[in-house]
């Protein structure tokens, strides 16, 4: 059987760990913080003490917050000799940090897939998320069989970076729904239509997004004045839209919604709403 580590024990790490060892994957996990493994531990997964207890597995996930952390964690993997392993890099980043780590990789004798991924905790757990996966396709046949146990859809869209890239794509409308969802309920100023109507209303009509639909509730009691705690919180949103322009700027592109959107995050962040869910910047705009 292949044998599977994952580096990162965060939320996504943790939900990726559980599905796996749920469908019958031996799991190893790393997390530079230890007592964040502890969950995963709970779930059946061993505990390395370093990067190098797992450098040796055959397929190694990485689920990171950035950059740095990739880099970070890939050199000690490296340290630790990858030579003939699959790296596979499920964090969020620029497509040309992704490439960058990918010729670290690469160069060390592993092979290399950019995974990150369209989904939550809920449907990680359920195997439901949707993969975007950028490398060669030797090393995308060789992730296959275990992303297939965590997604509902994987595309190989293309080379290192192509996985990257798409994921801005994919989350950006997403961190501006909030801000308009905020300007479409301040139309309803005055209408004395309640919360839950309304949002049940929009979440059945062309304007109800799957992430409104799935958490209707979330966003109702947000509205009605009580924050909720975000798997894809405001602090998150912020950093991949951030990203996105970011790549913006390397491609020429103009965003200008993405622009204005960004100003929304920053008075949010300021409120100390970062950990919240993204319904609490609604909230904000709409002066609740």
């Amino acid at each position: 059987m292949t044998t599977i580590a994952i580096a990162g024990c965060g939320r996504m790490g943790t939900a990726i760990a559980k599905r796996l060892i749920e469908t019958g994957h031996a799991v190893t996990v790393w997390n530079r913080t230890a007592d964040r493994a502890a969950a995963a531990a709970e779930a059946g997964a061993q505990v390395a003490p370093d990067l190098v207890a797992i450098a040796g597995h055959d397929v190694i996930l990485l689920s990171l917050t950035d950059a740095t952390a990739v880099v970070s964690v890939v050199d000690g993997l490296i340290s630790g000799g990858i030579d003939g392993r699959l790296v596979v890099d499920m964090s969020t980043l620029l497509p040309d940090e992704t490439r960058a780590v990918a010729e670290r990789v690469t160069a060390a004798g592993a092979g290399f897939l950019d995974c990150p991924v369209g989904g939550t905790v809920a449907p990680a757990l359920k195997g439901q998320l949707l993969g975007m996966a950028g490398g060669e396709a030797a090393a995308f046949a060789q992730a296959r069989p275990i992303l297939d146990m965590l997604c509902k859809r994987v595309e190989h869209l293309g080379p290192a970076g192509a996985g990257a890239q798409m994921k801005l794509a994919v989350n950006l409308p997403l961190a501006i729904y909030w801000k308009t969802l905020a300007e479409a309920l301040a139309l309803l100023d005055g209408s004395g239509i309640a919360a839950e109507t309304a949002i049940s209303v929009i979440a059945d009509s062309s304007a109800g997004p799957a992430v409104l639909k799935n958490r209707a509730q979330v966003v109702i009691d947000t509205l009605n004045g009580t924050d909720q705690p975000g798997t894809f919180d405001i602090a998150g949103l912020c950093k991949d839209l951030d990203l996105a322009l970011q790549q913006a700027t390397v491609t020429g592109k103009a965003l200008p919604l993405s622009e204005a959107t960004r100003e929304s995050y920053g008075a949010a962040l300021d409120a100390g709403l970062g950990r919240f869910d993204g319904a609490s910047l609604t909230r904000l705009l709409t002066g609740g």
